[in-house]
């Protein structure tokens, strides 16, 4: 399946796909050192543990996005960390692009350090240094989008994460892509609600997709999570987590908005 043309996503991964081709370090370097980082903290375990008994969520470190601007810049990923522990986040997400996103390892680094929490490192996982690159940098999950991907890619980076024991969250729009990752041997699938062409959300997508789903994969929904409301709409559709940034980065206090998605 050949990857969308014409979207935002098109013009980041351009850039990103640039970077990977100037990319000249030594692979088997990179698997050693990722062979030797301290072991994850079992991210997919985490969600469906957490699951049982209400929806369980991924706060996410985020400073900007392409569509929405400057979000939180000046945000301390130790502090915003730990108020989402506080307020029963079952795990993290942090970005980790920084010429889109204003993130860095760095934010990675620092968010995991100060928790107990495992953390997706969000970012444009394009090639195997990428997922390596994850786990050096103490990620626990590594994001794959289907959108970005060729099919054997797909299945050639959930291979390389699981040679170093990472788990990947593969994100999906739509029912071919849903076929791709179950055929890929994807057991950890997210549905972004946001449109690739116009960056509305369509919660529809997500309603109609959660049935869709497999129920031995753990169904996350991701973006344009904005209240108990869509926390309950989506728990009904049959997922198991949210991935919640904007509206958890934005609030005023974001340990009470987060428990208050934790909905039954």
């Amino acid at each position: 399946m050949s990857r969308r043309r014409g979207t935002y996503l098109d013009r980041i991964l351009d850039f990103h796909r640039d970077r990977v081709g100037s990319d000249r370090r030594d692979s088997s370097q990179l698997l050693e050192a990722a062979m030797t980082v301290s072991s994850p903290r079992g991210f997919e375990d985490r969600l469906r543990l957490d699951s049982v008994d209400s929806l369980a969520v991924i706060s996410e470190v985020k400073r900007r996005s392409p569509s929405k601007g400057d979000l939180a810049v000046d945000l301390d990923p130790a502090a915003l960390a730990q108020a989402y522990e506080r307020g029963g986040a079952s795990c993290l997400s942090v970005l980790t692009d920084g010429p889109h996103f204003g993130g860095s390892p760095d934010d990675l680094g620092r968010a995991r350090a100060a928790t107990s929490l495992p953390v997706l490192r969000k970012d444009f996982t394009l090639a195997a240094h990428d997922v390596l690159d994850a786990r050096i940098m103490g990620a626990d999950c590594v994001l794959l989008i289907a959108a970005a991907l060729e099919d054997d890619e797909l299945a050639e980076l959930l291979d390389v994460a699981r040679q170093v024991s990472l788990d990947a969250l593969v994100e999906i729009h739509d029912e071919a892509e849903l076929a791709v990752a179950i055929s890929a041997g994807a057991s950890l699938i997210g549905v972004n609600q946001r449109d690739l062409t116009t960056f509305e959300v369509d919660h529809e997508r997500a309603v109609r997709m959660g049935s869709a789903m497999p129920e031995s994969v753990v169904r996350v929904a991701e973006s344009g999570v904005r209240n108990e409301d869509d926390a309950h709409s989506l728990r009904a559709a049959g997922y198991d987590a949210i991935l919640v940034g904007e509206t958890l980065v934005r609030a005023s206090d974001p340990a009470a908005m987060l428990r208050s998605l934790k909905v039954r």
